[in-house]
């Protein structure tokens, strides 16, 4: 039996040892060969939630100066959504993994470009920035996707940049981002279904000044 588990462990071992070599490969492509001085520059400040704060207040007034009071349970859930995903991201899946970041793990870090002050220290699988950002781009294009039309998919682009800028800047690897997106699409996919089913899919405000 012991020598049946020992097996069973080196196979694992061995698996994860060569999709992390794939991992860091990928990492190494995008961290140290595609780059250049204006990325390095754009991405520090680009993937900062900070930065897309304006962005936020900016859909939220939309929202309300187009769907009046409906607006108010949307963002509600929108808020909820993102609270899930940091959670479930943050609190659970990082410390069930404990996976290093890239600049944090020091049989690796001495070959990672870090382009920001300092390297946090929580672990690196998932990505918070990816469950977060991808869980309110699905939550957003399953409640708004009709009056969105074909410009929805622009939010899994905007997702994908910034989640993109968290490898570029050498603070997660590949696998840590997308495992991330995984999660946010999920979560974001399961609250806005429940929205669209439980509190109803948002109708325009008929008075003359509703609209998008």
């Amino acid at each position: 039996m012991y020598l049946l588990q020992a097996a069973d462990n080196s196979f694992f071992e061995a698996i994860w040892a060569w999709i992390s070599g794939i991992d860091k490969s990928f990492f190494l492509l995008i961290n140290n060969t595609l780059t250049n001085s204006f990325f390095d520059s754009f991405f520090p400040i680009y993937r900062e939630s900070n930065t897309w704060m304006p962005l936020y207040l900016f859909l939220f007034v939309l929202i309300v100066f187009n769907f009046r009071w409906k607006a108010m349970p949307w963002i509600l859930f929108f808020i909820i959504t993102v609270s899930v995903c940091d959670q479930f991201s943050s609190a659970f899946l990082k410390e069930f993994f404990g996976r290093l970041r890239p600049c944090r793990d020091p049989d690796f870090n001495q070959y990672v470009r870090l382009l920001v002050v300092h390297c946090p220290i929580s672990g690196s699988f998932t990505s918070s920035h990816a469950a977060n950002h991808f869980g309110m781009a699905t939550f957003i294009i399953i409640t708004l996707g009709k009056y969105l039309g074909k410009y929805r998919w622009a939010f899994w682009f905007w997702a994908g940049s910034i989640v993109y800028g968290q490898v570029y800047v050498g603070v997660h690897y590949p696998l840590d981002v997308i495992g991330g997106a995984l999660v946010g699409i999920g979560i974001g996919t399961a609250s806005g279904r429940f929205f669209n089913r439980r509190v109803g899919q948002l109708e325009l405000d008929a008075s003359p000044t509703g609209g998008l």
